[in-house]
């Protein structure tokens, strides 16, 4: 709900004064435009879930796919740029800085990186093709990564 995933950013995120700010003040809003979207995709509406998910791109700066599946609790911070592909998937409890989870261009069918449960990804870091990031993992600001990621993997990335 609205509210859980307000009270999540809330506690995450250390400027965040009270829910009503994150309500107001926070890329929360690209959630709601996200789950519209999904919800059209899902059931044949491809072009106004598109124009949904433009429009919240447009009102947000973060591209989410409507066919991405995003869990519950997804904090998103410092959002302007981050790019998730149609075919993520984003488990419950994930944290993203400014991040993209893109395909290669060379990939068919499943193409994007799917993320486990408590995934935490750092500023600037691309996660490219149909990877998998394993529950609990730590990834670095600024890597770049192409291979799947084990659970609880140690932090990796440019030290």
């Amino acid at each position: 709900s609205l509210l859980e995933d307000a009270r999540n950013i809330q506690r995450k995120d250390p400027a965040a004064r009270s829910v009503l700010e994150v309500i107001l003040l926070t890329p929360l809003h690209i959630l709601v435009y996200h789950r519209i979207a999904h919800w059209l995709y899902e059931h044949g509406h491809f072009f106004l879930a598109r124009w949904v998910s433009q429009h919240g791109r447009h009102k947000t700066g973060i591209e989410i796919h409507p066919g991405a599946q995003i869990g519950r609790c997804l904090f998103i911070d410092h959002g302007m740029g981050i790019v998730f592909g149609e075919t993520t998937v984003i488990g419950d409890n994930c944290t993203i800085y400014s991040v993209t989870l893109g395909g290669t261009g060379k990939d068919t069918g499943k193409r994007h990186p799917t993320l486990g449960n408590n995934v935490l990804i750092g500023a600037g870091t691309k996660v490219l093709g149909p990877v998998y990031i394993g529950d609990n993992a730590r990834i670095g600001a600024g890597s770049v990564v192409r291979a799947t990621c084990p659970p609880t993997a140690p932090p990796s990335g440019v030290p």
